[in-house]
Formats: C-alpha cells, sequence, structure tokens
C-alpha cells in the first residue's frame, strides 16, 4: 500500500512538472515511435502468407497489378499509404413532447360497522357518508429539444500498415503533429482497410476505413485558455443542483 502511494505521488508531482514545464517553455511535440505503440492493437491475428503472382500467359503483367514494375499498394507491415479525409456532416432533429393527465375519485361508506354515527358525533358538521372518500390528482409535462451540428474536415495524412489480419485487411495508423510557436496541432487516424478498396494512387478515403478512429485536436496556450478550468469542470459535473 505504501509503495502505490508513493508511486501515485511521484506521477503526479511529474505530471505538475510537465505541466509546469509546459506553461513557461510551450507544447513539446511527442516523440517518434512506431505506429503500433502509439495505438496498441488488442487482438490477435496471424499475418497474411506470402504469395507471388506469376505472369499472365504471353503478358508481361501479373494478375491485378496497378503498374508495370508492380504493385506500389501498402500491403505489408511497415507500407505507407495515405488517408484522405473529407468530412461534410450536417444532422438537425427538433423533439416537442407535451403530456397531461388528471384524476378525480370520489366514494361514500353507507356502513361502516355501524360507526358512521359515531364519527359523526365526533366530527359534528364535519362528515359525510356519502362523501366519505375522495381524492384527486393532476400532472402536466412540456418538454422541448433541438440538435444542430454541421462539422467539416479536409485532411490528408499519411498512415503506416501494423498488421495483416487473417483474411487480408490491414490494420493502420497514423498521427502528425505540427507545431507553431506555442500550438501543436494534433492528427490521429487509425482503422482497418481492405487491399481492394486503395486505390492505384496508394490512397484510400476515410469512409473506406473499418473501426475508424480518427482524432482532430491542439494542445497548447490557445487550448488552455479556451478550456473549462479543472475546477468548474468539477462543479458543473457533480452539482445536483
Amino acid at each position: 500500500m505504501r509503495t502505490i502511494l508513493i508511486i501515485s505521488a511521484t506521477a503526479l508531482t511529474l505530471g505538475a512538472c510537465s505541466t509546469a514545464m509546459e506553461a513557461v517553455r510551450g507544447p513539446e511535440l511527442a516523440p517518434i515511435g512506431y505506429p503500433a505503440a502509439l495505438i496498441p492493437a488488442q487482438q490477435a491475428y496471424l499475418p497474411a502468407p506470402e504469395t507471388r503472382q506469376a505472369a499472365s500467359a504471353n503478358s508481361l503483367w501479373r494478375t491485378g497489378a496497378r503498374t508495370f514494375f508492380g504493385d506500389q499498394r501498402a500491403r505489408r507491415i511497415g507500407d505507407i499509404l495515405t488517408v484522405t479525409i473529407n468530412i461534410d456532416d450536417q444532422a438537425q432533429t427538433q423533439n416537442t413532447t407535451a403530456r397531461t393527465r388528471t384524476n378525480d375519485i370520489a366514494g361514500g361508506v353507507s356502513n361502516l360497522f355501524g360507526l358512521e354515527n359515531s364519527i359523526g358525533r365526533a366530527f359534528p358538521g364535519g362528515f359525510d357518508p356519502a362523501n366519505m372518500v375522495g381524492m384527486s390528482g393532476s400532472s402536466n409535462a412540456n418538454g422541448s429539444g433541438s440538435v444542430s451540428r454541421s462539422e467539416k474536415v479536409s485532411l490528408t495524412i499519411a498512415a503506416v500498415v501494423t498488421d495483416v489480419l487473417g483474411n487480408g485487411n490491414l490494420v493502420i495508423q497514423g498521427r502528425q503533429e505540427v507545431r507553431t510557436n506555442r500550438e501543436v496541432r494534433e492528427l490521429t487516424v487509425a482503422g482497418i482497410v481492405r487491399p481492394e478498396d486503395i486505390s492505384s494512387a496508394n490512397t484510400i478515403d476515410h469512409t473506406q476505413i473499418a473501426e475508424a478512429r480518427i482524432s482532430y485536436g491542439g494542445r497548447g496556450d490557445i487550448s488552455r485558455v479556451q478550456a473549462t478550468p479543472a475546477a468548474q469542470s468539477l462543479l458543473e459535473r457533480f452539482s445536483p443542483f
């Protein structure tokens, strides 16, 4: 338990120092590493067997080749391909709900074990067996909501093939960072693609990536000023009012 506390305190201290240094010197670029270490894949898969297609009879071309000397499309671990991201989405939703409910129940008792007269004497002028039970209630609920979203992103990034699934599909991952003054722009992409969807120019559109994970953001002085302070975020998240 003591060891865990020491490790936690050390991590908090290093995190605070890192934040302080970033505030003074600006954000630093992440170290360059193999993409598999950036977004580790959790699936267990087998590499595709290495196969070579012979040229067709009376032809210098291999079946399925896109170039005269060889197919330049990414298909092996470590190959690079270009991912084109063109997102232009719009969505509008509007809902209105109104609900009203009214209940009115009344009942009387003609005989109550012969005690109706005794109850009447206990409450003179205030007891009527014909109207012994009465209930009423009403409820009203009104609600409305609307959602309007418009997103447009146009980017291009190079990704690396990090794994080949047993069926031949490729797992790709890519990361790009650009630093301008004291602001770093980050773009990451990951997913699974079919080799058949890769064009002859060795490019693929983001709509053809299965399980696509695309992140576009930044860090630095401008992003820090735009973000809500941590204390305010916690207060807004857990406030019961």
